[in-house]
């Protein structure tokens, strides 16, 4: 088949495609830039696009067969004003014009994130709850919502939730490892918080999961069947390093230096992936230990 990846130079993405020339496919992976390591093989195919703007770029998806979104500006910035715009704008407009370039017998798969639920406390999240209010959750259902435009067209569309992703040589384990290994992990507040982590292997192998079960649609949590609080994170993480995890970062601190962007660290979600899971996808990394050894190498 030949596939479309949005942002598929980045973290998930690289991997994502990766994983589908070795299972034969065509690849056209569109993104801003290229990563150092960039994928070299005879189906793959880079095209650099500002996916937010319509463009040349669209032309290359009238005979694709299945689109993965995963392209957006990461959240971990500091939220002035013009950084929400461009977080909101970099995932809206960038699905809207994808969804309307896709030709009508394709497949979709967006991405989104369990922040669409806002802050649940203890409460058990599934593919079911209801939107939160905050501006994530406000980001998320927008985002969805161009995304499920494509079904006008005869699409199938299947929503992947993200969890926190974990992985080697990006995403939250960059920030996080070094710190540990000087002694400077912990928790975040109080810790009771849940922590949706998912390992970027299960990641990609539910993609492909979801983009092979034609009968899949509609919204799926991607995060691992047994989430964990902060504080447990926090402790597994100092014990597969080898280290401390006592250096807890009060709230206010975080508030205070990270402002609203620090009120994410502090949310709960508690998510299950109750509709991966009843279709059959089975998790190779199901527990936090296991995840955090294979990653710490």
């Amino acid at each position: 088949m030949k596939i479309f990846v949005t942002g598929g130079t980045g973290f998930v993405g690289s991997r994502l495609s990766k994983r589908l020339l070795d299972k034969g496919h065509h690849v056209v992976a569109a993104a801003r830039s290229l990563r150092q390591d960039r994928i070299r093989h005879e189906n793959f195919t880079y095209v650099s696009a500002d996916l937010s703007s319509p463009g040349q770029w669209q032309e290359g998806l009238t005979d694709i067969d299945v689109a993965f979104n995963l392209a957006g500006k990461p959240i971990f910035t500091y939220w002035t004003g013009k950084a929400k715009q461009r977080i909101y704008d970099s995932r809206t407009h960038a699905t809207r014009n994808l969804v309307e370039a896709l030709p009508g017998d394709s497949v979709l798969i967006s991405a989104s994130a369990v922040g669409y639920y806002g802050d649940r406390g203890d409460r058990v999240v599934t593919e079911d709850t209801e939107a939160g209010d905050d501006f994530l959750a406000m980001v998320g259902k927008d985002w969805e919502e161009e995304a499920l435009k494509a079904r006008q067209k005869g699409v199938r569309v299947a929503l992947a939730r993200f969890g926190i992703v974990l992985g080697a040589g990006g995403g939250a384990m960059e920030k996080m490892i070094p710190a540990f290994k000087l002694c400077a992990g912990g928790a975040l507040g109080d810790g009771k918080q849940w922590f949706p982590w998912v390992h970027v292997d299960d990641v990609t192998g539910a993609l492909i999961f979801l983009m092979e079960n034609e009968e899949l649609d509609g919204p799926f949590n991607f995060t691992a069947p047994e989430p964990v609080t902060n504080a447990e994170f926090a402790k597994t993480l100092g014990r597969v390093l080898g280290r401390p995890a006592i250096m807890k970062t009060p709230a206010f601190l975080i508030r205070l230096f990270a402002g609203e962007f620090g009120e994410t660290l502090l949310t709960s979600h508690r998510a299950l992936p109750e509709r991966l899971v009843n279709a059959g996808y089975a998790f190779q990394y199901p527990k936090l230990k296991d995840a955090l050894s294979e990653i710490a190498g």
